[in-house]
């Protein structure tokens, strides 16, 4: 017989034997009589747990079970539990792989048979495993296993003991992944997480068995150098890890660049405990990171300094926003076509008690930091309403006025409600109001951003995109979003006249911004050749201290009273007077020029050396060159090919007495000379040439200019097609939500008990419930039909507007009421209810 299958020795209730069977807990019956201890039995669970049968279990002593050694696993316990009391738990851990167990062992009930022990055994290798894993995360980061912020100041008070002893250093390290966030909101959190692993990899890789790396959140990584001898040890680890971490990341499928700034703070030269020096070294990565990132910094006192000067300034902030002491300025922008302030632009100011005015760059970064920037950006729409009221009750024509959001604010479910709030409580018409959004602030939540959007445009404000030309600049996202102005950033603006680049490229926002039916206005427009530049390139505003600086409310009143605009010479479509730059290093011969030619009218201009004439155009408008060839610093066809790449329109001429037959040739096959002529000249052959070159540029100004009429036709129309998609798209979404309505209103009609009949304004049954078909199901088809005809006992006397009357339908009599509709919106036709007259009160 299978000893497994066996009957126990000690016969057994059949209730007892099944809980026997089925306990989940090892058990075993241990004779207490016997020193060696024999089993007396086991139940399944128990051979399950020691891995042994039942038969190599009974009879064998327990004093050697899961042990190697007799005496391993019980031991002195069981000798223990001969006295009587209470149970004696402990812990088996034995070698080899077996479980785990927590062994409890008392005297089993026997009455007045011999001392038996009972032994029960619980499998705790789970329960071990979570308890050594909860462990583990109390002192470990969960993401990447690296040391946590507790293990860290373990870690470092340890460091730093050490380094008192042996007269060491210990350098405290506070690392940030730079532009993190974008990876996590483009690729997903997922990829964020394997990046945050990648890294932490490769930095383990860099430090020493005496280092600790640990991480404290997010993407900030502290590292604990120990035994450090000098500044220059730490910089070369801190360079060394830049290098490492600039190297491209596999994260899910692509390539990734990351890079990373780290503020470095040391013991005992900056600070002589932990605390410290962890704040320090995290000071100075903030200002690693506002150096613009991919920088170590180490900490020097004045950080410190900066920091509680911020502090007190952050305060002060908060009291300003309490006690009043912020204000608005608005600097103008002005219409190109027309010259007129066609907008204003509010700016916050602070005008600090004590300190005076403060600027926005001072103060914003403190308000992004304390986010205080929603709160100022209300502030801001409630004092621009406050303004723009005033200067209605002036009789001051009407301006539009633009307030900028801050991302945070535009993230504010509650924006679109609070600007509805401020329209309607002002009466300001919604045109008038204009939103001011930058890219970033767009494209951090793409979808929430079309959402509100859509609630902004549907109030009937402006939507202003700002600063374009830097961070994303994407031709899609001008497509995606309901814009009505683009803002070119005044990093771009400033270089148009002597940056090819950036010339090209404010050329191309323009053109594209206009395809799409977007207006353009440029920022940081400081000189009249820029204004000239953006005129001529079809921009249709400018902003900037060229046009007018930031001023108050009674100064924009005063502006407007005065009708301040662009002198007429910059609007974009208009007629030039001629204008002539004379560039010679030999002032008779420019003299001699000026005679000769003042009588043609020509408004003419002088310069000395080839910089010279590029500083004159840079300033003006200038229709033909005529230029010697040699002069000092800069030869003639150098200067002509460089008016050429800046100022392409102009007609060029080289006037001299050298032919540098090389060097003039090559000039004139760049096309950078449209004609050589001789010294000395014939006044009437010269004068003759240079209203050729004349008649030549009004032929291509002309030609411009009619060029710029037609793109104004097809911006304008391109505006217009904008506009109309918007109108069609709130219609089809009206229509939209009114055939829902309609459904929904023909659902529950169908669920009354009372019949119902709709009639269009012909007459024409075009609806019928289910009430009214049980009633009229001998009349056949009804709905499409004449009402008089297919329901001629309904009208005996024809078919009424409004009004009731009774019928007499198969012996019953019937109430019938015609509801017109249309008194509370678009619908027309009317409602015919029927009841009986016994439902009448």
């Amino acid at each position: 017989m299978d000893l497994d299958t066996a009957q126990s020795p000690l016969p057994l209730p059949g209730a007892a034997e099944a809980a026997w069977a089925a306990c989940a807990n090892g058990v075993l019956l241990v004779d207490a009589g016997i020193d060696s201890f024999p089993i007396l039995d086991a139940n399944p669970a128990m051979c399950r747990l020691s891995g042994r049968t039942r038969a190599a279990l009974v009879g064998a002593s327990a004093l050697g079970l899961g042990g190697a050694q007799p005496g391993d696993l019980l031991g002195a316990p069981p000798a223990h539990g001969r006295r009587r009391g209470a149970p004696q738990p402990f812990l088996v851990q034995p070698g080899g792989g077996a479980p785990c167990s927590r062994w409890t062992v008392s005297l089993a009930p026997q009455g007045d048979a011999a001392a038996r022990l009972l032994c029960i055994a619980e499998d705790v290798t789970d329960l071990r495993e979570q308890q050594a894993l909860l462990a583990h995360l109390s002192t470990h980061d969960a993401l990447t296993g690296l040391a946590n912020r507790a293990l860290f100041n373990e870690r470092l008070q340890a460091a730093m003991a050490h380094a008192h002893t042996h007269a060491g250093g210990v350098a405290v390290l506070c690392l940030a992944l730079d532009g993190f966030n974008l990876v996590n909101e483009s690729l997903g959190y997922v990829a964020g997480d394997q990046l945050l692993i990648s890294v932490a990899m490769r930095i383990q890789a860099c430090m020493r068995a005496q280092d600790t790396l640990s991480r404290h959140g997010g993407n900030e990584f502290v590292l604990v150098l120990a035994d450090v001898a000098d500044s220059a040890e730490v910089q070369g680890v801190c360079e060394h890890i830049v290098r490492v971490i600039g190297a491209p990341f596999p994260v899910i499928g692509q390539s990734l660049h990351a890079g990373c700034s780290i503020g470095i703070a040391r013991y005992p030269q900056d600070a002589g405990d932990g605390v410290t020096l962890l704040r320090y070294a995290d000071m100075a990565l903030s200002h690693a990171r506002g150096l613009g990132g991919n920088q170590l910094q180490f900490f020097a006192p004045e950080m410190n300094q900066r920091t509680a000067e911020r502090a007190q300034m952050e305060a002060a902030l908060r009291i300003a926003l309490i006690e009043g002491q912020l204000q608005l300025q608005y600097q103008p922008l002005a219409d190109l076509q027309q010259g007129a302030i066609c907008a204003l632009e509010a700016l916050v100011r602070w005008q600090h008690p004590l300190m005076g005015l403060i600027p926005a760059g001072r103060f914003i970064p403190l308000a992004e930091a304390a986010g205080l920037t929603t709160a100022l950006g209300y502030w801001s729409l409630h004092r621009a309403v406050e303004d723009m009221l005033a200067w209605r009750a002036a009789g001051l024509p009407p301006v539009r006025v633009a307030i900028n959001i801050s991302p945070k604010q535009f993230r504010d479910a509650a924006l679109p409600q609070a600007v509805a709030a401020a329209l309607a409580q002002s009466g300001i018409p919604p045109v008038q109001l204009s939103l001011e959004i930058t890219e970033a602030a767009l494209m951090q939540d793409p979808q929430a951003s079309d959402a509100i959007l859509a609630q902004l445009k549907a109030l009937g404000v402006g939507l202003t995109l700002d600063d374009f030309g830097t961070g994303y600049s994407s031709l899609n996202h001008l497509k995606r979003f309901p814009l009505d102005l683009v803002k070119i950033d005044c990093g771009l603006t400033g270089n148009i006249v002597t940056g090819a680049d950036d010339a090209a490229l404010v050329k191309t926002i323009i053109s594209m911004a206009h395809h799409l039916g977007i207006e353009v206005a440029a920022e940081g427009v400081e000189t009249e050749a820029q204004c000239d530049f953006l005129r001529r390139n079809m921009c249709d505003q400018i902003q900037g201290y060229f046009f007018g600086k930031p001023c108050d409310r009674e100064q924009v009143a005063s502006m407007l009273a005065a009708r301040h605009a662009v002198p007429p010479h910059l609007l974009r479509i208009q007629k030039q007077a001629r204008t002539l730059l004379l560039v010679d290093d030999e002032q008779n011969i420019v003299s001699a020029l000026k005679r000769l030619l003042r009588r043609d009218g020509y408004q003419i201009l002088t310069a000395h050396s080839g910089q010279e004439g590029l500083d004159v155009l840079a300033a003006n408008a200038v229709d033909v060159i005529v230029s010697d060839q040699r002069m000092p610093g800069m030869i003639g066809a150098d200067f002509l090919r460089a008016a050429k790449t800046l100022y392409p329109d102009t007609i060029r001429i080289m006037l001299s007495g050298y032919t540098e037959l090389q060097s003039v040739t090559d000039a004139v096959n760049e096309g950078a000379i449209f004609k050589f002529l001789t010294k000395p000249w014939d006044d009437e052959q010269l004068r003759t040439h240079i209203a050729e070159a004349f008649r030549l540029k009004e032929i291509a100004d002309d030609n411009e200019r009619l060029n710029l009429e037609l793109r104004t036709a097809n911006h304008e129309l391109a505006a217009a097609n904008r506009r109309m998609e918007d109108v069609l798209r709130q219609k089809q979404q009206q229509i939209t939500r009114d055939e829902i309505s309609l459904n929904v209103a023909r659902e529950l009609l169908q669920f009354v008990p009372l019949a119902v009949i709709g009639l269009d304004d012909e007459g024409m049954v075009a609806f019928v419930n289910d009430a009214a078909e049980r009633m009229f199901r001998q009349n056949g088809a009804i709905l499409g039909n004449e009402a008089d005809i297919v329901l001629p006992e309904l009208f005996p006397d024809g078919l009424a507007p409004s009004g009731s009357h009774q019928v007499d339908i198969d012996g019953r009599c019937y109430q019938v009421v015609a509801h017109p509709m249309g008194a509370n919106s678009q619908s027309r036709g009317s409602l015919i209810t029927i009841s009986t007259c016994e439902d009448l009160p």
